[in-house]
């Protein structure tokens, strides 16, 4: 990005008229500001930018660092993270958000290093379970008594799905890709262009590299609340629908996880392992913990009502098991892959505890 050797001329719109020019105009920042450029100096882009981040010019990061702690906690320590003036809440903690904005100066503006500070603190390291007195004095958490339970976006559903079935591609950077959606979505967009699926390690590559169209966005994403991308979001919303249950128990790319992830337990227990180690091996997968008794025993009965189920529909369980490297028998892979559904269907799966 540079300037031009000839600057183009920018003038006033009457009415906002592009055909009725009026004064011209210099590029400058309001007059209430603190002055940033002297006084016969061209103002660029770049001036701008040495003005935003200048030490005495404590705005820019505090709002980085507040942004970036609203990510970690659900709600920034301003709680209207898109408006810093006399307008918006002011800070739950003004002495930790000054701390961390001078910290992130320091850090000479680099986004790991304080996210690594925050993210190792004891603050954000709390369990997210809820204290009956606690709840009662600060029902929001504003004190921050203990962690927040957060439903990730919609790009991180995806890719714990991908994860957990071992299809997630780490390939940084490049080009879009389109994994596989619900037929006929394409159909909306403009021209009914074509959906043509990625092929290889392109078909599971994480959720932020899917080609978005304007149109016809990509399903997963719109029902998880990804914002539109014509629009400016400084925070997503958060909602809960029924439309978020059929698309991790229903959608084509979802199922495909689901398939693989019991493939690849059958795999790892071919021969030795029985229900409770493979149920433990799954969780762990799933939801990076062991299943308590209560639900251990609730899935070990759900697994011998689903052997009895596909026994009784083994034309069912060879659809099921179809595509699959069927180690055993297709009623036994199709039992597998109905309890891996169960566990990717959960709101344990797609929440940040």
């Amino acid at each position: 990005m540079r300037e031009l050797d000839t600057p183009r001329d920018t003038h006033f719109q009457v009415r906002g008229d592009f055909l009725r020019l009026g004064e011209p105009l210099e590029p400058n920042v309001p007059s209430v500001l603190p002055k940033c450029f002297g006084e016969n100096d061209r103002r660029t882009r770049l001036d701008l930018a040495r003005w935003l981040t200048r030490a005495d010019h404590p705005l820019t990061s505090r709002v980085r660092v507040n942004r970036i702690w609203m990510r970690l906690f659900g709600t920034g320590l301003v709680e209207t993270e898109n408006d810093f003036g006399i307008q918006g809440t002011l800070p739950t903690h003004p002495d930790l958000l000054n701390w961390l904005a001078a910290e992130f100066v320091r850090q000479e503006w680099s986004t790991k290093q304080i996210l690594r500070c925050i993210a190792n603190s004891a603050t954000y390291r709390q369990a997210s379970q809820a204290r009956p007195e606690a709840a009662k004095m600060d029902p929001r958490n504003r004190l921050l008594w203990r962690q927040n339970r957060l439903r990730v976006e919609g790009e991180i559903v995806r890719d714990l799905g991908l994860a957990a079935s071992g299809f997630l591609s780490d390939k940084i950077g490049g080009p879009s890709v389109r994994p596989p959606q619900p037929d006929g979505v394409a159909t909306f967009s403009q021209g009914g262009s074509a959906w043509t699926v990625s092929q290889g390690n392109d078909r599971y590559r994480r959720g932020m590299y899917t080609f978005f169209q304007r149109s016809a966005p990509y399903p997963m994403l719109t029902t998880f609340d990804s914002p539109k991308f014509n629009q400016t979001c400084t925070r997503r919303n958060r909602s809960n629908t029924p439309l978020q249950s059929l698309i991790l128990a229903n959608d084509e790319a979802m199922f495909e996880m689901t398939c693989a992830l019991a493939d690849g337990i059958l795999r790892e227990s071919a021969e030795s392992h029985t229900d409770a180690d493979r149920l433990v091996r799954m969780f762990r997968l799933c939801l990076a913990r062991p299943p308590r008794d209560v639900e251990r025993d609730y899935l070990v009965g759900f697994l011998h009502d689903q052997r009895q189920n596909f026994a009784e529909k083994p034309e069912a369980a060879k659809l099921v098991a179809a595509g699959l490297s069927v180690l055993t028998s297709a009623v036994e892979t199709a039992v597998w892959v109905a309890t891996a559904r169960v566990l990717l269907n959960l709101d344990e799966f797609i929440t940040r505890e």
